[in-house]
């Protein structure tokens, strides 16, 4: 083990390494507030040039490699055994271009989200993908898991924002495929194998981002909504009436609304008195037409009885206001041990399809609570139970009861945080024996020696 050491310190130096009892000052991820790192060693390549000869060096030993970002996910796909190597691109930070001419922006897979989010701002761009976790989450960390987030329902997930990537396969060999055009049907579009595949089947080392003109306004209102089956319509309608330029459709159960406007210095935008709430926002390209346009199609959506209630942004402050409730997740700490679900299924199944769920739950957990939000625009939610302390010996029993009715309703155990471990067990719902198999074979003949991210996703 020394030798292998000394190997990896001739690659990356003194400080591109952390050993294991210096782990022990580094939490664990958000998932694991509370450990610390187990691993037998932290490597901080600097480049995508030691990211291959660590790569090479771990694939001659056998050495099995987790691959961390910004320790945001919450699939346990970064959890690291006391036997495994941790490859962290924290030290790979930089954005290396912004390229007016065909509006892309190159860079490291370390850097944070917010700093690409900011960065692009400053050029005059606009980089659509968003989440709660943008101050931490790295762009490896979006990339791998296939990222989707707030604003999915115009500008699509995050291998939809992605035109070229640089990629190092287990053995060490460097796939670099850095190209800017959007039209490029020259063969396989190989970038889409190491989107969502989880750190699996190479480490992504840099990217190439394709930009948005940056929005001259944003348009951005509570709406208040008596029936489930109007927010499809709502939805639909605002869409066309907006000319497609609707740029998010967050929606809140009544539950989840009163918790977090009930914390201690939160906005009330609207009364606690509907079962449905939707945070939605317009990106346009004219703040005068843009409002006086948002408010004509809000006002002929009450005139056809597709919301009851409303409000409306009238500030920067107020909006980032509107968007602070639909971020407050930590809100749900205060009921006490929770369980969360990130699951995607069609729209219209969603209201038998959470019924299903709730009855075994509620045999075991008659006091349960349950929050629902998320980006039904796309057919996302997030549901969380608060099931006490007791909550961890029936796991299963929960788990089960969550996912095992989308099979029959064409639904997804992960609409976009990944499979991880903590999913594994029930990717079967979503992806067929025949895709389950593909999978492990692209797997075995790209990491023929297991060694990256082992035994996440499937066994």
């Amino acid at each position: 083990m020394a030798d292998f050491i000394e190997q990896l310190r001739a690659v990356v130096g003194d400080k591109g390494l952390v050993l294991h009892e210096d782990l022990k000052n580094r939490a664990a991820g958000y998932r694991r507030p509370d450990e610390t790192l187990q691993a037998k060693v932290l490597v901080r390549p600097a480049n995508t040039d030691e990211v291959s000869k660590i790569l090479k060096l771990c694939n001659d030993a056998g050495q099995p490699v987790v691959s961390h970002g910004g320790l945001t996910g919450l699939v346990d796909g970064n959890v690291a055994g006391p036997e495994e190597l941790i490859l962290s691109l924290e030290r790979m930070r930089e954005i290396e271009e912004i390229d007016a001419a065909s509006a892309t922006m190159t860079v490291q897979t370390g850097v944070t989200l917010q700093t690409v989010q900011e960065a692009a701002e400053e050029a005059g761009f606009f980089f659509p993908l968003d989440l709660g976790g943008r101050g931490s989450a790295t762009l490896g960390g979006n990339i791998s898991t296939n990222a989707g987030g707030n604003r999915v329902v115009r500008y699509g997930m995050a291998r939809d924002m992605v035109l070229g990537l640089e990629a190092v396969q287990a053995d060490g060999t460097v796939l670099s495929s850095l190209g800017k055009i959007i039209k490029d049907n020259a063969g396989y579009n190989l970038k889409h194998m190491f989107i969502g595949s989880e750190g699996t089947l190479g480490v992504v080392t840099r990217l190439v981002l394709r930009l948005r003109p940056k929005p001259a306004s944003q348009q951005t209102a509570f709406l208040a909504v008596d029936e489930f089956d109007k927010l499809p319509r709502l939805l639909n309608f605002c869409n066309g009436r907006s000319g497609g330029t609707i740029s998010a459709f967050e929606v809140m159960w009544q539950n989840f609304f009163e918790l977090v406007t009930s914390q201690p210095g939160a906005a009330q935008p609207l009364a606690n008195d509907y079962p449905f709430y939707v945070l939605t926002e317009m990106i346009g390209g004219d703040p005068d037409s843009d409002q006086d346009r948002f408010e004509a199609m809000l006002g002929a959506a009450m005139e056809e009885e597709l919301l009851v209630d409303a409000v409306i942004a009238k500030s920067e402050g107020e909006r980032l206001t509107m968007w602070a409730l639909r971020d407050d997740v930590q809100s749900l700490r205060t009921w006490g041990p929770t369980v969360g679900f990130d699951v995607g299924l069609p729209i219209a199944s969603m209201p038998d399809y959470l019924e299903e769920i709730d009855r075994p739950i509620l045999a075991e957990f008659p006091d349960r609570k349950r929050a629902v939000f998320g980006h039904l625009g796309d057919g996302n939610l997030h549901i969380s139970y608060a099931v006490g302390e007791n909550g961890a010996n029936v796991k299963k029993l929960i788990d089960d009861a969550v996912y095992l009715p989308l099979a029959s309703r064409g639904g997804t155990v992960s609409a976009e945080h990944g499979i991880g471990l903590s999913k594994k067990d029930y990717l079967e719902v979503s992806r067929s024996p025949a895709e389950i198999a593909l999978m492990k074979q692209l797997k075995a003949m790209m990491d023929p020696n297991n060694i990256l991210n082992p035994g996440k996703i499937f066994s």
